[in-house]
């Protein structure tokens, strides 16, 4: 894997929020990859320093699926 700073690492970090986010919102079934969900909130906890950071992330990606900050 490549070593990610600055605003790339930003970016992966808010991919992989907006992923969670949209997963999450998916009905349970055959469609939804709960499988995917849990490695991607591991990963984001690998790489996300603090709650507050965790926070940040979680409310932009609430915006970009939503459209709404809550």
């Amino acid at each position: 894997m490549p070593e990610l700073s600055g605003r790339k690492l930003h970016l992966v970090k808010k991919a992989l929020a907006i992923a969670v986010a949209s997963i999450e919102r998916m009905p349970e079934g055959p469609f939804r990859s709960d499988s995917d969900m849990t490695d991607m909130k591991d990963l984001l906890d690998e790489m996300i320093e603090s709650d507050v950071e965790l926070e940040h992330y979680a409310r932009a990606a609430r915006i970009a699926v939503t459209g709404k900050p809550i």
